[in-house]
Parts: structure tokens; sequence; C-alpha cells
């Protein structure tokens, strides 16, 4: 059986689990800064710590639990990373280059079971969450490899977008983001995450309630019911009038926007009459949210879906602004390296069987 990483435990857990076992506070700043500001991957290196403290988190922990199963790299900068569990499973985490930083987006699930028609990260079912020492690996396998090129260049930005659904994996999550984002360590800023959800509303509701500071994009794909459920199943479930109170709650309680993730399929939801629908649908919200219009990354396995063309996304676009949505097209990264979510991994997987 192999142990857990040490990644997993917030500070705040980091310091219980060593005061229960007869360590002070000061040990575990001590081991939170090799880990996430001197970066170390063996608890050997952590040279000016009591040796009962080491011998004790080597006897109980791992830090490096994700090993490189292969990389892919971009023209344009963007690194995908096809990484493997220590059972076996192989997930996806992307490194992407931008103006404002560098921006990693991770996984949360190996698979995934929401079963939107579209993605190729539900091509999978989901076999098991991931723990948040593995969520936390991702970044740090990231930023290992920026410490390796030796530019000095740092994690500056996340988005919780990767295979799986977050609010799924709920409370990993959550403690992957209080690493993450403690000051006295990678002290990634709560503004420069953003998590994504399909729409778990009963999700966003305690993730408001949680006050974790960080933004929200929903995955909203459609302007209505009866579209959405015929691309997203989870509508079944979860209706748009639901998603939307959510959404509500979570503006009603918090100052800034939310991302509304909307995919275009030619023919399908890309149309100027679904663009006025979508523009009625937030009417009461416009200066609350923002629509980031996705161009389709076309999937082998999802043929009845195609990219849709240039002209119809800029008569999207420009109803929702004469309607005065803010909106935005997704800026698109690896474009040749299989850059739908999902893609690698689920080639590697084929490959091997």
């Amino acid at each position: 059986m192999s142990k857990p990483s040490i990644y997993g435990l917030t500070f705040e857990q980091l310091t219980a689990w060593l005061a229960e076992r007869g360590h002070k506070k000061s040990r575990a700043l001590a081991v939170w800064d090799w880990l996430y500001r001197k970066r170390v991957t063996s608890f050997g290196e952590m040279t000016d710590v009591h040796a009962s403290c080491l011998e004790l988190l080597a006897e109980h922990y791992d830090i490096q639990t994700l090993s490189e199963h292969t990389k892919q790299e971009s023209a344009d900068g963007t690194i995908k990373f096809l990484l493997k569990l220590t059972d076996g499973n192989l997930i996806e985490t992307v490194l992407m280059r931008h103006k404002f930083g560098l921006s990693v987006c991770v996984t949360t699930q190996v698979g995934c079971n929401i079963g939107c028609s579209f993605c190729a990260s539900g091509l999978l079912a989901k076999s098991r969450d991931l723990t948040a020492g593995e969520i936390v690996g991702q970044i740090m396998k990231v930023q290992l490899h920026l410490d390796a090129i030796g530019n000095e260049e740092r994690v500056s930005h996340i988005v919780v977008m990767g295979i799986g659904e977050p609010f799924d994996n709920f409370e990993n999550m959550i403690d992957f983001l209080d690493v993450v984002k403690d000051h006295k360590g990678l002290a990634i800023g709560a503004r420069h995450i953003t998590v994504s959800t399909s729409g778990l509303a009963s999700k966003i509701r305690e993730f408001t309630d949680r006050n974790v500071g960080v933004n929200l994009a929903v995955s909203l794909h459609a302007p209505n019911n009866e579209l959405r459920t015929r691309i997203m199943k989870i509508n079944r479930a979860i209706p748009i009038e639901e998603l939307m109170e959510s959404i509500d709650y979570y503006l009603s309680k918090n100052k800034r926007r939310v991302t509304l993730e909307y995919i275009l399929l030619r023919d399908v939801n890309d149309q100027r009459e679904h663009a006025l629908e979508l523009a009625e649908l937030i009417s009461d919200r416009r200066q609350q949210v923002n629509v980031n219009l996705i161009p389709y990354n076309p999937v082998d396995e999802h043929s009845q879906y195609q990219r849709s063309e240039q002209e119809s996304i800029r008569v999207f676009y420009d109803t929702l602004k004469k309607q005065e949505v803010s909106v935005s097209v997704r800026l698109e990264h690896g474009t040749d390296i299989d850059a739908a979510c999902g893609q690698l991994r689920s080639k590697q997987i084929k490959a091997s069987v």
C-alpha cells in the first residue's frame, strides 16, 4: 500500500498531526517552507528539521506520488503533462503561458461521470476521486519543471478545469485550494484561481458558504432546458432554473463576476436565436456575469459535433454585445497537441489496449 502525499495536508492539518506526536508548530513551519518555498523532493533534504520529525514524516508520507508518463509541448509554449498515479491511473495537467503569467489547469478525478456529450474527458467513466495531495502534486510537478529550466518562472494562476467535476470531489478540492493559497508557501492569490463546475447547484451554495474566495465558472453551454439536457445529461437532475438560483446565491454573497462557459457547436447551439435566448436568461445578471465563448475541439468519438464556423462565432459574439452582455472568446492554447481536455489520456489508454 503506497503512502499518501504530504502535499495533501493543509498547514493546519500538518501542524495538528505533528503536535499530536509531540512536535512544535515551528517544525511544521520549517517543513512547510522546505516543501513549498525550497521545493525539495525528499525529507532527507530538510537539513534543519529534527531527525525524529523527519523519520516520522517519512514513515507515514511520501512527497512525490506522481510520475511523468509523457509530455507534449506546443509551438505556443503550452505543455501538456500526462502524469501517472501510484495505482497506475493516468491524469492530465496543462501549463499555459499568458501575458499575465503562467496558468496551470489541474485534474480532480480519474475519469468523469457527468457525461457531457461533447467532452473527451467523460469518455472514460470516473474510477475514483483524486486526493488533495494528488491535486497539489500536479502544481508541484509543473513548478519543479519550471525550476529545472532555471529561469525563475513560477505558477501564478490556477484553473480547476481538467478531467472530472471538481464539486463532485468537494472536500479534497477545498483542501487543495487551502494549500496553494497559503501565504507561507506557494501563495497563489485567490483571485488568480478559478474553479469550474458543470452545475452542481447544492455544491455551488456550499462553496459560497465556505467563503473560499476564488473565482467561479459554470459550464452552461445552452440557453434552455431542452437543448442543455440534450448535450449535458446533468440538466435532467439540475435544470437551468435551479442552477441559476444557485448562481444568484453566489452573486449575492460575492463582489465578483461568475463566468458562464459556453462551448459553440455548429448548428446545435451557435445560432443568433440561441444568443438572444442566452441574453434573456441572464438579463437580470448582466453586470455580474461574463459569458466565455469556447471554440469546440472536435473529438473522434463525438463525431456528431463540429466546430462552429468563424462567421457564426462572430455573429453570436456581436449579438450578445448588442444585448449589453459581457462576453469574450477563449484564447486557444496547444491546438497542435490534442488541445481538448482528456484527449491525450484517452489516446494513450487506447494505444496500450
